[in-house]
């Protein structure tokens, strides 16, 4: 079999060198300008995360050659990318057959579609799965165990995915029918996670770290099950699993983000010595959006929205979210 990975960034690589050992051929296809010679001809790289690529992984700029053939097809680009390169798989000639995976967490702007609804309009026959979960690249380059979730509305294609790419040890996934679910569940936690990481960098303890986690939480619950998502999917790796690991990691490039915004750095700055996509700087407008459409209250994400596009204050930030109208706890089981 063979697995094409879309996008040459550090969770694509990362993915690359996992599941190289359940391949007869593994291709790493990236723009030519994100491509650089260590990449491509020692298959080496060494920033933001250093990844050693067996030699039969193939690294290319080629889309047509790097889709030729290929069982799986792995999307790993942003989320701001993705349609670009679903036209351009379109142009090179996927099938309808290949097995379409997406690996991106986020939401279209300014269309507010999931990944999902951006590849189906552009690959309407495509077949399509989405891979979502706490998937720390650095902990997975360090061998160390994790689960993900592979949702399709076809479960043949979810087996297949499972089978396939399920690592023994080291990468378990469960499969789920819950397309809407695992996708909003894997985005809007990114948001929360800027929001943990914000809070850290204030130094405002544990007790506010939980209650952010549980009530940043409910938001995504009270959008996902409006969008049709069941609520039991949010509780499950793609939802609570990533949102744990996320908003507790450093290792994470939304906390890392929600960080530096606690520590007054303005979000250009911060991008910059990133160095890499933080999706959940986008999914904060994108949320925003959506919960003024459905006309459903999201305060913990619309302060980090504040946060990142305007200039409050760390501190002026926190009194607006703590000095809130008082309200009952929502309950969903």
């Amino acid at each position: 079999m063979k697995l094409t990975v879309i996008g040459a960034g550090c969770w694509g690589l990362t993915l690359a060198w996992l599941l190289t050992d359940n391949f007869d051929e593994v291709t790493v296809w990236g723009r030519a300008q994100d491509l650089y010679d260590d990449l491509i001809i020692n298959k080496h790289a060494s920033k933001p995360l250093e990844v050693q690529l067996a030699d039969k992984v193939v690294v290319t700029s080629d889309l047509k050659s790097a889709i030729d053939g290929a069982d799986i097809i792995l999307n790993v680009v942003a989320t701001s990318g993705t349609r670009d390169v679903c036209e351009n798989l379109k142009l090179a000639g996927i099938k309808p057959e290949q097995i379409f995976v997406n690996a991106s967490k986020g939401i279209e702007l300014p269309s507010l579609m999931r990944m999902s609804e951006v590849i189906k309009d552009v690959l309407p026959e495509q077949k399509l799965a989405i891979l979502s979960g706490p998937t720390l690249a650095k902990e997975v380059l360090q061998g160390k165990p994790t689960a993900a979730s592979v949702a399709s509305e076809d479960m043949a294609v979810a087996e297949f995915v499972q089978k396939a790419c399920n690592v023994p040890g080291k990468f378990r996934l469960y499969t789920n029918s819950d397309v809407i679910g695992v996708e909003l569940g894997g985005s809007l936690k990114n948001v929360i996670a800027i929001a943990s990481g914000f809070a850290h960098a204030m130094g405002l303890g544990d007790n506010c770290a939980g209650t952010l986690l549980t009530r940043g939480m409910a938001e995504i619950v009270r959008v996902s099950i409006q969008l049709g998502a069941n609520p039991s999917t949010l509780y499950g790796l793609s939802g609570m699993g990533d949102l744990i690991a996320t908003c507790s990691s450093p290792m994470s490039r939304n906390y890392t983000v929600g960080s530096m915004l606690g520590q007054g750095k303005k979000i250009d700055d911060i991008l910059n010595e990133l160095g890499s996509v933080a999706e959940g700087v986008k999914t904060s407008k994108a949320i925003c959006e959506l919960a003024k459409k459905l006309e459903i209250d999201v305060p913990v994400s619309s302060a980090i929205y504040e946060a990142v596009y305007t200039d409050i204050t760390p501190k002026e930030l926190l009194d607006k979210l703590m000095n809130r109208k008082l309200k009952e706890e929502e309950r969903y089981v």
